[in-house]
C-alpha cells in the first residue's frame, strides 16, 4: 500500500465518525434538546450537572464526549453520570444487563505512519515533526451507564444526594390544585400530552433552581388550556411547523403572565424554541399580537380557578356571631 493510500485509509474512519456524531447532535438540536440548558436534573442537581466520569478509572470525559453523555443521561433519565465499557464492567466482576444499549464515545489521537524502507535514519519523532506525517484519527468505543449494570463494586457507585425539601409557593400550589388537571410528577421530561390530557413535569427538587418548577409547570398548563374541552386551540402542529412554534410561544407567554400575577420570579426562560419563534415573527408582524392575546386568555382561564377557590373558601367561613 502506498503512503497516499495509507493516508486515505487512515483518515476515512475519522471523517465518518465526525459526521456521525455531528449528525446526532444536530438532530438533538433540531428536536429542541439542549441538555446543557435544562433547568432540572435527573438524580439530584449535583449528579445531573456533573461532568461525566469513567466509573472504573475515575477520569472525567472531555470535549465532545461530555455533550454525547449528557444527551444520553437526560434521554434515558439515568441517575448517575458515571460510565464504563463492557470490558471494564467484566473486569470488575460486574455485568451489563441483557438488552441494554450503550452509547458511542470517541478517543482522539495521532497516527504516525511507518517509515519507508531505506529511510532508517528518520525516527518517529522526525516523522511527527514532518509536515503532514502525523495523521489525526478518532477511535470509537461503547460505554454503558452504571445504572445499566449489575454487581458493580461500591467504589464505582456514587450515591445520588438526597433531594432537598420542596420550596413551595403556596399561591402557585393552590392554583395548581384548583385546576384539577391530571398532573404527573416524575421522570426527566416536561410536556403536555393532548391525547391523554395529562401534564408531565420532573419533581420540583430536581430543578437546579426550584422556583423554575413553577414556570415549567405553568408552561405545560398553558398547553393544557388549549384542549378541545377548554379553549380549543389547534394542538396538532408537528415539531418545526409554524403551528407548533405558535403554540409554544402561547404557552411561554401564558407561563410568564401567570407567574407575574402570582408574584413568582423564575430565572429560566424557555429559549429552546427561540429560532422557530423568530422565524414566525419575522414572517408575520401580527403573530406576536395573536399569541399574546391567546396567552392572556389562557392565563385568565388558569387564574380563574384560583379566584373560584378563594370565593368558595370565603363562602365556607361562618359569619361572626353565628
Amino acid at each position: 500500500m502506498s503512503k497516499r493510500s495509507a493516508h486515505h485509509h487512515a483518515t476515512k474512519p475519522k471523517a465518518s465518525l465526525y459526521e456521525e456524531i455531528t449528525a446526532h447532535i444536530v438532530t438533538d438540536l433540531e428536536a429542541g434538546i439542549f441538555p446543557w440548558a435544562r433547568p432540572w436534573g435527573t438524580g439530584g442537581a449535583n449528579q445531573a450537572c456533573a461532568l461525566p466520569r469513567n466509573a472504573a478509572t475515575g477520569k472525567a470525559y472531555s470535549g465532545i464526549n461530555v455533550l454525547i453523555l449528557w444527551g444520553r443521561l437526560f434521554e434515558c433519565s439515568f441517575a448517575s453520570s458515571r460510565w464504563l465499557t463492557f470490558r471494564q464492567a467484566s473486569s470488575l466482576g460486574a455485568t451489563v444487563r441483557k438488552g441494554e444499549h450503550g452509547v458511542t464515545v470517541c478517543y482522539a489521537d495521532r497516527f504516525v505512519p511507518k517509515r519507508e524502507e531505506g529511510d532508517a535514519s528518520r525516527t518517529s519523532q522526525d516523522l511527527q515533526e514532518a509536515d503532514g506525517a502525523a495523521v489525526p484519527f478518532l477511535r470509537r468505543y461503547t460505554v454503558f451507564n452504571v445504572d445499566q449494570c449489575d454487581n458493580l463494586p461500591d467504589h464505582c457507585l456514587v450515591e445520588a444526594p438526597a433531594l432537598p425539601e420542596r420550596e413551595i409557593v403556596p399561591q402557585a400550589e393552590a392554583l395548581t390544585i384548583a385546576t384539577r388537571a391530571d398532573i404527573r410528577i416524575g421522570g426527566a421530561k416536561a410536556f403536555y400530552s393532548p391525547s391523554e390530557d395529562t401534564v408531565h413535569v420532573p419533581p420540583q427538587p430536581a430543578f437546579f433552581e426550584q422556583i423554575n418548577y413553577y414556570r415549567t409547570l405553568f408552561h405545560e398548563l398553558g398547553h393544557w388550556t388549549g384542549h378541545l374541552s377548554r379553549l380549543n386551540r389547534e394542538l396538532s402542529g408537528a415539531f418545526g411547523s409554524k403551528l407548533y412554534a405558535n403554540e409554544e410561544l402561547i404557552a411561554e407567554l401564558t407561563a410568564a403572565f401567570v407567574c407575574a400575577a402570582l408574584s413568582i420570579e423564575p430565572i429560566v426562560r424557555h429559549a429552546d424554541y427561540l429560532g422557530s419563534w423568530l422565524k414566525v415573527l419575522r414572517e408575520d408582524s401580527r403573530a406576536i399580537f395573536r399569541a399574546a392575546s391567546k396567552a392572556s386568555k389562557a392565563a385568565d382561564f388558569l387564574l380563574a380557578f384560583a379566584e373560584a377557590g378563594e370565593t368558595s373558601a370565603t363562602a365556607a367561613q361562618p359569619e361572626i356571631g353565628s
